[in-house]
């Protein structure tokens, strides 16, 4: 099962959406990679950028937060690093026991949920902070 990006998605600050679409796709890829039996190392490769470039979208939202003074910064911080150490627990899993597709199908399963809904509910509570504070600051 891949994940598709639409509308429902989108939180309407261009910035954080467009990093969550290429973490779509990088989900995806793994889920790919895997299913069309690339080997080991393009599976293994495919995680490691999957969790490379989710770390540098939570700090450059996290950065954002901090920039716009966000309320429930330290919440969304821990929220981030409890799932960073998740995602190191399921790369050590698939390291131990290979990336076979029922550990990747477990693996992409739970990411996939956990981002969907952080997407739709934490992020998008964010990204409605950051929206309101930019229309204040403007003066609409």
């Amino acid at each position: 099962m891949t994940y598709k990006w639409d509308s429902s998605l989108e939180s309407g600050y261009d910035k954080v959406d467009n990093q969550h679409k290429q973490l779509v796709d990088a989900l995806n890829n793994l889920i790919e990679a895997s299913a069309s039996g690339k080997g080991d190392a393009a599976v293994l490769g495919t995680l490691d950028f999957l969790t490379g470039y989710a770390i540098k979208h939570f700090a450059d939202e996290e950065q954002l937060q901090i920039d716009y003074d966000f309320p429930d910064y330290l919440n969304h911080k821990r929220i981030h690093d409890n799932f960073k150490a998740t995602v190191g627990d399921f790369i050590k899993k698939v390291k131990a026991e290979g990336p076979t597709e029922a550990v990747i199908n477990e693996v992409s399963s739970a990411v996939g949920a956990w981002l969907l809904n952080h997407i739709k509910g934490d992020d998008f509570r964010m990204a409605t902070y950051v929206k309101v504070a930019d229309a204040k600051a403007s003066g609409k």
